[in-house]
């Protein structure tokens, strides 16, 4: 029988009411489904280790209530497992989280999967890593180390399933592996049956994004329309036990599903389409077919699959000292000049104001802020009108908080030393997150899965309370 895969989210800031639809129409259908929440990248991941640091309860994904509460009790009565990697840094705080909403649906309870093993940080320094491609930066050490995750596969995440969860969270897995769990968990399919491992994994590809397959971020106006954008639907793809695949999206929503909307989200992110590396497969893309069956639904055919590879991605995340931000607008006649000025003004002001090893760039928005380099070239170079709207930008980091805040304050001083009509300054800092790339062998990782246990977790939270009053 068909499985039926529905996003509910593509990142963490997503639309909250995206899953609703989606989960009406897998009711309506009634055949096997899973609703999937894709809520993490390398950027909010660095930004959960930083709130779990300041708070022991936070560090998962803040959005977390807003997604789950409009769909949690249908998917409970009606069998729809969910999965998401909206554990981040606290996949037990997570956990807590869907324990309290379950508490509040019909049923009154939910059996939940915490996946566990993609966390390493104690283990950095012991394990064989590889520096991924074209990273060149050495392992911070361990007093600027924040967090080191793996990328897990789909493994832990069938050992969820397996176990009964009918809520799974995960923190740091490959995304499409959260889409590809409860194909392996239903049809039983074997870890070297590449060919199906592939096409499960690019179903999950497809729909990791949410609405990049349906419209949302193909849209491009005079020269790709997508209808009814503001009530866009989020794709469910269906998948037969033999790995093929149709990609469409709820009855009733708007946006689209075209063979433009899938090739692009197909090619989305993969270096090589003969090679697209996976933790669970390498997929081979270079004879697929794509093929609109009618209005909404597109079927893809010809993925096939080689053996996984040996190594896994592991995202490491460390002190980077303090970043800042700080802008000011230029708007009306002559705007660009005097946008100009201000730039060429902050910039001199930054050599004696503050210490050489300051990295700073300042753009200017509306101009040339998107190409131009750190260095602003294009602002030089490229013509400008006699009048526009225009907002002065700049960055800054530094290791210490004094000369971020020197010299956003810097840009501040523009309200009246600096050109005409400058206003609207905007300015904050706060500490910065570096992250590098590592491969880590595969027999190094240690996945599972249990089930969450919510009287254990809240002992364990009122131990480490207690142990922080103590000394503090």
């Amino acid at each position: 029988m068909t499985f039926l895969l529905g996003s509910g989210a593509g990142f963490s800031g997503d639309r909250t009411d995206a899953a609703i639809p989606v989960v009406a129409e897998l009711i309506r259908r009634g055949q096997p489904s899973a609703l999937i929440f894709e809520t993490l990248g390398e950027r909010t991941l660095a930004a959960a280790h930083r709130a779990l640091r300041d708070d022991p309860a936070a560090g998962y994904e803040p959005l977390l209530e807003e997604l789950l509460t409009p769909v949690l009790d249908d998917c409970l009565t009606h069998g729809i497992a969910i999965l998401g990697n909206f554990g981040a840094a606290n996949p037990d705080g997570a956990c807590r989280i869907v324990a309290e909403l379950a508490a509040g649906t019909e049923r009154g309870k939910a059996s939940i999967g915490r996946v566990q093993g993609d966390d390493i940080r104690a283990r950095l320094g012991e394990l064989d890593l590889e520096r991924w491609e074209a990273e060149n930066r050495e392992l911070p050490g361990e007093e600027a180390l924040i967090s080191a995750n793996v990328y897990l596969g789909a493994a832990p995440l069938v050992e969820a399933l397996a176990l009964g969860a009918e809520v799974v969270v995960s923190g740091r897995v490959a995304d499409p592996a959260l889409f590809l769990a409860p194909l392996m968990h239903h049809f039983g399919w074997a870890w070297d049956d590449w060919d199906r491992l592939a096409a499960g994994m690019m179903a999950g590809h497809l729909g990791e994004c949410g609405a990049q397959v349906t419209g949302g971020y193909f849209a491009d106006p005079g020269c790709k329309e997508v209808p009814d954008l503001a009530r866009v639907g989020y794709p469910i793809i269906e998948v037969e036990e033999d790995g093929r695949l149709v990609v469409t999206k709820p009855a009733g929503t708007g946006g689209m599903v075209t063979a433009r909307t899938v090739k692009e989200q197909l090619l989305y992110e993969v270096h090589d389409p003969a090679n697209y590396l996976t933790p669970d497969v390498v997929v081979d893309l270079s004879a697929v077919r794509v093929e609109e069956l009618g209005r909404d639904r597109v079927a893809v055919t010809g993925i096939r699959g080689k053996p996984a590879p040996q190594r896994l991605k592991t995202t490491v995340c460390y002190e980077g000292g303090w970043q800042g931000e700080a802008e000011i607008s230029y708007a009306g006649p002559n705007a660009l000049a005097r946008a100009r000025l201000a730039a060429e003004v902050l910039r001199e002001r930054l050599t004696f104001r503050a210490p050489p090893e300051l990295r700073s760039r300042l753009d200017i928005v509306g101009h040339a802020s998107v190409f131009d380099s750190d260095a602003g070239d294009l602002q030089r170079t490229l013509p400008g009108g006699v009048g526009g709207d225009y907002r002065l930008r700049l960055a800054v980091e530094h290791a210490e908080r004094r000369w971020v805040e020197r010299a956003t304050q810097e840009l501040l001083a523009l309200y009246c030393a600096g050109p005409a009509g400058g206003g609207g300054v905007r300015r904050q800092f706060q500490r910065r997150v570096c992250t590098a790339s590592y491969l880590v062998r595969r027999g190094d990782v240690n996945a599972c899965a249990t089930l969450f246990d919510a009287t254990l977790f809240e002992t364990k939270m009122a131990s480490q309370r207690r142990a922080t009053h103590a000394v503090s």
